[in-house]
């Protein structure tokens, strides 16, 4: 448990604001892969299973469901109060995939400008 808390400690050290997120990104990854919650970056949430679905099913769901929602919370949680409100109702994947849209020109150009620095 205290590993979890240090490592979410990284988060709210680094706030997600316009230019650190490919920072704020990667630290969201290292603690996702301590949780073994990674996964629910790049996986749909599951359809619901039918009522007459095996235990299997729904504890698989479930799962799913719950480990999105916490990492729903820590995303958020982590964000400047705008991008909060911006991406409050959308699940983890989606919200995922739109930071990754709003900000990937302006990772491109903070690359760029880090290797031609370095060179």
């Amino acid at each position: 448990m205290s590993t979890n808390l240090s490592l979410r400690s990284i988060m709210d050290a680094n706030k997600l604001i316009r230019p650190n997120f490919s920072d704020w990104l990667h630290n969201l990854k290292i603690v996702l892969r301590q949780e073994k919650k990674l996964y629910v970056l790049d996986t749909k949430l599951p359809p619901e299973p039918a009522q007459d679905a095996t235990n299997e099913s729904w504890k698989y769901y479930q799962s799913h469901i719950d480990d999105n929602e916490q990492v729903v919370c820590l995303m958020l949680a982590s964000m400047s109060p705008k991008l909060q409100r911006q991406h409050e109702n959308i699940n983890a994947r989606e919200m995922f995939l739109h930071l990754q849209e709003l900000f990937s020109a302006q990772s491109h150009v903070e690359r760029f400008e880090n290797t031609k620095a370095l060179f």
